[in-house]
């Protein structure tokens, strides 16, 4: 990890992978990730993690499988939500839009029990920034 500032809009634009998130720093035991997205993930729940989202470009949309039923919420561009542990989420953003999460080290971006991985995601629990 850098001991220098980073500017997460440099950052983006140093990769085009989508919901293949970079790790851009480490706070104590927790990954502060960005990813670009458009289109939709897969349902996945952490079973003990909260996953925080906060929108730095576009829209994003969170469907959740709650007690009472699934709803959707919808995080436009500054907005942040927290999907709590043990929540069954599917994110998905209609048109690109850029992410930063923030979760444990480790954390796998497809929940703790995939029913299989989309070709498209390069590594569930992200990749160091520049590589």
């Amino acid at each position: 990890m850098s001991n220098e500032p980073i500017t997460l809009s440099e950052a983006l634009a140093s990769f085009d992978a989508l919901w293949s998130p970079r790790i851009v720093t480490r706070v104590n035991d927790y990954d502060v990730r960005i990813a670009k997205v458009e289109g939709e993930h897969i349902w996945h729940v952490h079973d003990d993690t909260d996953e925080f989202f906060l929108v730095l470009e576009g829209e994003l949309h969170i469907s959740l499988r709650e007690p009472g039923g699934e709803r959707t919420v919808r995080l436009p561009q500054g907005a942040v939500f927290t999907v709590p542990r043990g929540m069954e989420h599917k994110p998905s953003a209609p048109t690109a839009a850029a992410i930063l999460l923030f979760e444990p080290t480790g954390t796998p971006t497809v929940g703790d029990r995939p029913a299989e991985i989309p070709d498209h995601i390069d590594a569930t629990t992200g990749h160091t920034l520049g590589s």
